[in-house]
């Protein structure tokens, strides 16, 4: 799971257990010293993914929710569109 890119909301859901998943081995403290940095290492790549998607969200809620009277609607482009250059 890329910690750039975590748009898809089961992707978020496994990236978040993950991340349970690590502190609660950390904090039994039964791991050795290298498990337990390895294991902290991929608790920050996962915590600043998961930061990243709700960064992402938020963002995109508030455009929702955030509409300007002056905001001109535009097209919906799909992805075979873009590639065609429409």
């Amino acid at each position: 799971m890329s910690e750039d890119k975590i748009q898809d909301p089961k992707q978020f859901e496994a990236s978040l257990q993950a991340l349970e998943t690590i502190v609660d081995q950390l904090e039994r403290g039964d791991l050795s010293l290298e498990a337990s940095l390895a294991a902290f290492e991929e608790g920050v790549r996962l915590s600043r993914g998961c930061q990243q998607a709700l960064e992402t969200a938020e963002q995109r809620i508030r455009i929702l929710t955030e509409g300007s009277d002056e905001a001109e609607p535009e097209a919906f482009l799909t992805s075979a569109d873009q590639a065609q250059g429409n």
